[in-house]
């Protein structure tokens, strides 16, 4: 499976912040905001993974995370010179995609929750359509809702109802098989004029082909679309870190976790980050696997 992070957009509702760097450049707490999202392809076992956003943004994203080979991953760069919908970035990744199937999660969504990881794995593993992810939330009127059957198969979509079916938002974080490059080419522009991710989860709908899977309880998602949820997930993730001691999307941590770098490696990214306590960690994290290898 590959991976695309869609880091497009303008950031209206972040102005004036963002009137002069990409929102997923923002720092959420002690990183940037795009680490968060490239960890969670990492952590589900991806390694090839496409940065889509606008022309003026992807130089700083090109500099932020080269090839990132340092990560033991392949990075690879695409333009959305507008913001034409999240089902656009099938057709522009679609020679990246190749043959294989994708995944795709948003540049502003923020995932944190035991046993992510191998949830996400045996998703990955048992592909057979697409697989959405959905998070029980008090005002689901405000998000696409999925409603599902005993089994978890996806029985309706629905974006912004009046009454809602469920509880259930669908988070922005999609696994998709091949299929989803031919049914994004043939998608019609909605009414606001973009490729819309709800007729792609339908058209699977349709075939019987869509999963959606309850994150549940006791897991966090985030989304950074606004100052005041921008400054959450800030205070969130420092308040995570420093009453466990571990830092979340550390990509360092997650690339010698996963097996992508060795101990010195990362012990080498750490050295390079030491004026930050960020470096410290990578360092430590990097010495104790050393230790223990």
């Amino acid at each position: 499976m590959k991976g695309i992070v869609l880091a497009g957009g303008s950031g209206t509702r972040l102005h004036p912040i963002t009137q002069a760097v990409s929102k997923q450049l923002l720092p959420v707490y002690d990183k940037p905001m795009i680490y968060y999202p490239i960890s969670v392809l990492m952590l589900a076992g991806i390694r090839e993974i496409l940065i889509i956003s606008t022309p003026t943004d992807l130089p700083n994203f090109r500099r932020l995370l080269g090839s990132g080979d340092q990560f033991g991953l392949q990075l690879s760069y695409a333009e959305q010179p507008a913001p034409n919908g999240l089902a656009e970035a099938f057709v522009i990744g679609a020679d990246f995609i190749g043959d294989d199937s994708v995944a795709l999660v948003l540049g502003d969504n923020i995932f944190y929750g035991q046993g992510f990881a191998g949830r996400m794995q045996q998703e990955v593993a048992a592909l057979d359509g697409c697989v959405l992810f959905g998070y029980p939330v008090k005002d689901p009127q405000r998000y696409g809702v999925g409603e599902t059957d005993e089994t978890g198969q996806l029985v309706s979509i629905e974006e912004k109802p009046a009454r809602p079916k469920s509880n259930q938002a669908i988070t922005g974080l999609y696994f998709y098989d091949n299929q989803v490059v031919e049914i994004s080419r043939q998608l019609k522009p909605s009414a606001r004029g973009e490729l819309e991710i709800t007729d792609v989860n339908l058209t699977y709908l349709r075939q019987g082909k869509a999963k959606l899977v309850d994150l549940g309880r006791g897991f966090a998602w985030l989304d950074t679309g606004t100052h005041d949820s921008l400054l959450e997930a800030g205070q969130f993730v420092q308040v995570l870190e420093h009453r466990t001691g571990v830092r979340i999307a550390c990509l360092e941590e997650v690339a010698l976790r996963m097996g992508y770098i060795d101990a010195d490696q990362c012990l080498a990214l750490g050295l390079k980050l030491s004026k930050s306590g960020y470096g410290d960690y990578v360092t430590a994290v990097a010495r104790a696997a050393g230790a223990q290898g």
